[in-house]
């Protein structure tokens, strides 16, 4: 496709009505100059391709379902992630679809948000990381991905209108981070603006957001659209910089923007831009789509149970109750062991082509013994299938309880308004814990729930929502096929009101601030000393792990170097298994307020028993780094940093320091209110006031003998501002003239 030549033959009519969907999911034709349609399809986990768009525009064909991104984050292993995408790429390409909408990489900042399932992490690295990984996988087969929903997309409530109130450290250490790095590492076709407004302006006219930071920062090149029904005013969005509206807006908004440019409201220069980004994408997804790709659906289902043993998470395990023995009498109660909740509700919900429940996939290990428990239409109790459910607990050695949210619990659309799971579970567990000493509990959810039962049940495995082979990968993993390696990518709170978000979530009206700035996540329960009930980056195995021998590159380092750090695992059971290794930088001292530790690295690794490797980090100066919105940069404080090596946030099992220099210094400037003490921080400084009481015989040091006098004077003196030197001292010499020309002299020295 010559785009040149088109866009010079393209009416200012045609030139308009590129820039929005002819429908939900297909953009504009031109026949004129054989411009064809592409088409888009929802994901992430799975193809959601509609196929009568009269009939019913949520119809999709049956597909497979893998795990959701609150799974498969889970397993820290970008292979995975880009196993996945590489078989949902073929897929795409067997359908001809140019782009699939996903993943999203939007941070939990509160587990009640109805869309977590969705999500990664409450962690912008590991969120960042993953979604590259997925990004690559898809891409890798000519098709298109797009990252969403950029950016600050954290609730439902209210989510077409309420604004994000975040301060920009905030918003760039913590919100935009992951954004960034699949921007920057996996280079997506398309960016889907959210619905919110940020700081009031909409994400979809949002010119700081889709053009400074996107495309002028971080070289952004492909095609931004709106997530559907997010455009407010759809010039400004053109002048922001986006590009395609979807769905359709049956032409109305074509019309708006032929008036603008008529009228001179708007450059024919700007809309350009975006037609020549929507004319790309067409021609890009011309290559990709091959409708002979090969799609064995039975074959990706299976991939789907392997990929989800790698992301299950064992988080309690009292007494080596799990691996299950086939030979003992095991029950499993629950109506999810027969009918397994997978998946989320919302535009990502698959029609799966086939479902595996445990109950079906356990006769590959034993015969069990089954009881229904509980019902999903209602939190009620059915006394019959509980008493049938506690009869049935009675007659075995171990019972295993399939157990989690009901659809109704969480979905797109609507958060969560507690993190309670139904008391009618809840009940039938503590019923069960009663006449049976070995109760395992496995989880369905998308998100962290409370578990009053912990410390009542011996084991606890989180399922997550892991997709349409979930119910075999459980079965994998209690009857140890598979020995479980996920850790948890978020923190399971011991209560709600433990959460950092919980006070301003979801906020007031169409206002939600984000008060606890960077402090998201394991971040805040850190720097709070609450005991979480599981930390992030935890999760067990049948086998244990030795961490030693770490060594760093260097002991000192300069800012624009890298650091390598190298440290042996080693697998000191009896079974292989993989470790999930976890890299945490902590900044010593800081004149700013930052978190105690933050992930930095991550690697999973396979051992078989006994066997030892040498895992490899490269940091860069990023690692060191937080943002500083006095320069609109990142930047890095002199000064001593550990790098810490853990087996979770909480679990830190090796610990070394680095000396970390920039050359790099902040602006300063220096005023008659300035504080002596934050003067004298610089050497320059200090020579100049030790100069100028020394020539005025002012008094600026700390004589007196008495201990706590002198420190008081000490304190005093250094929180004294500059100008109260006059009033301290009899020097007619001594005036606010004679101090401005001495902060004049220390600002032009330090600058």
């Amino acid at each position: 496709m010559n785009i040149d030549k088109i866009l010079a033959e393209l009416t200012l009519e045609e030139k308009a009505s590129l820039c929005s969907g002819s429908d939900f999911w297909h953009t504009k034709t031109v026949e004129r100059l054989d411009i064809p349609a592409v088409m888009v399809s929802d994901g992430p986990h799975g193809l959601r391709k509609n196929v009568d768009l009269a009939e019913n525009p949520n119809q999709a064909i049956q597909a497979v379902c893998f795990p959701a991104a609150c799974a498969t984050a889970c397993s820290f292993d970008r292979k995975l992630l880009e196993t996945l995408g590489k078989a949902i790429g073929d897929e795409c390409r067997h359908e001809e679809l140019a782009v699939i909408l996903g993943p999203g990489c939007n941070i939990k900042r509160s587990p009640l948000c109805g869309r977590n399932f969705e999500y990664f992490s409450e962690d912008p690295f590991l969120a960042g990381q993953m979604a590259a990984s997925h990004i690559k996988g898809v891409q890798s087969k000519g098709v298109g991905s797009c990252i969403k929903h950029f950016a600050a997309n954290n609730q439902e409530t209210r989510r077409f209108s309420v604004s994000a109130e975040v301060d920009e450290r905030t918003l760039r250490e913590i919100y935009l981070a992951p954004f960034e790095t699949v921007i920057k590492e996996a280079k997506p076709w398309t960016v889907m603006c959210s619905y919110n407004r940020i700081n009031g302006v909409h994400s979809a006219q949002n010119k700081w957001l889709l053009t400074d930071v996107l495309r002028d920062e971080w070289g952004f090149g492909g095609l931004v659209m709106s997530d559907w029904g997010a455009v407010d005013d759809r010039v400004e969005g053109i002048k922001a910089g986006l590009d395609l509206e979807m769905p359709s807006s049956l032409g109305k908004n074509d019309k708006l923007i032929v008036e603008a440019v008529n009228k001179g409201e708007l450059s024919e220069k700007e809309l350009d831009k975006c037609v020549r980004r929507v004319l790309e994408l067409i021609d890009k997804a011309a290559e990709g789509a091959d409708p002979s790709t090969e799609w064995d659906k039975l074959k990706d289902h299976q991939l789907a149970r392997k990929l989800a043993g790698e992301c299950i998470v064992l988080l309690k395990n009292d007494d080596a109750v799990l691996p299950l023995d086939s030979r003992r009498k095991t029950a499993f109660i629950g109506l999810f062991a027969k009918e397994p909740r997978y998946q989320g509700g919302g535009s990502s919900h698959i029609n799966s082509l086939t479902v595996d429940s445990a109950l079906e996939c356990v006769k590959e290990y034993a015969e069990v013994s089954y009881a229904q428990g509980y019902i999903t239409s209602e939190d009620k109790t059915d006394e019959a299938l509980l008493k049938e459910a506690v009869e049935t607990a009675k007659a075995a050695d171990t019972v295993v309880v399939f157990a989690g949210l009901p659809d109704s619990f969480e979905s797109e659309g609507y958060d969560r308004t507690h993190m309670r799971m139904p008391e009618c579970q809840l009940r039938l567990i503590d019923e069960l814990c009663k006449v049976n000493e070995n109760i395992i509990v496995v989880l369905h959810n998308g998100a962290p729930i409370e578990l009053p039962f912990n410390d009542k049940v011996k084991g606890i495995v989180e399922a997550y929502l892991c997709g349409d082979g979930s119910g075999g990968a459980v079965c994998d993993v209690l009857y140890g096929k598979v020995n479980p390696s996920g850790k948890l990518a978020e923190t399971f709170p011991k209560k709600l009101s433990d959460n950092p978000s919980y006070i301003n979530f979801p906020g007031e009206g169409d206002t939600v601030k984000y008060q606890e700035g960077i402090f998201v996540g394991y971040r805040y329960y850190d720097k709070k000393e609450i005991e979480p009930l599981y930390p992030f980056g935890y999760g067990l195995s049948y086998t244990t792990f030795e961490y030693s021998d770490l060594r760093l590159s260097h002991t000192e380092l300069d800012a624009d170097k890298t650091l390598k750090v190298e440290v042996t695992v080693t697998n000191t059971g009896s079974v292989d298994g993989k470790e999930i290794v976890q890299l945490y930088v902590s900044d010593r001292e800081s004149s700013v307020i930052r978190p105690v530790k933050e992930l930095k690295g991550f690697e999973k690794v396979f051992l078989k028993a006994g066997e030892s490797r040498k895992v490899v980090f490269i940091l860069d100066s990023r690692a060191f780094a937080y943002y500083e919105p006095a320069v609109k940069d990142w930047h890095i404080e002199y000064g001593a940093f550990d790098i810490m090596i853990g087996a979770s946030s909480r679990d830190i099992r090796l610990t070394d320091t680095v000396y970390v220099s920039s050359e790099k210094r902040l602006p300063v400037h220096f005023t008659l209110n300035s504080n002596l003490g934050d003067i004298r921080q610089f050497p320059e400084g200090r020579q100049l006031l030790e100069d100028v009481f020394r020539a005025t015989n002012a008094t600026g040091g700390f004589d007196d003998e008495d201990e706590a006098m002198r420190r008081m004077n000490e304190v005093m003196t250094n929180e004294l501002p500059l100008r109260a030197i006059v009033s301290f001292s009899d020097d007619e010499r001594l005036t606010r003239d004679y101090l401005q020309g001495i902060v004049d002299k220390i600002n032009e020295l330090l600058n």
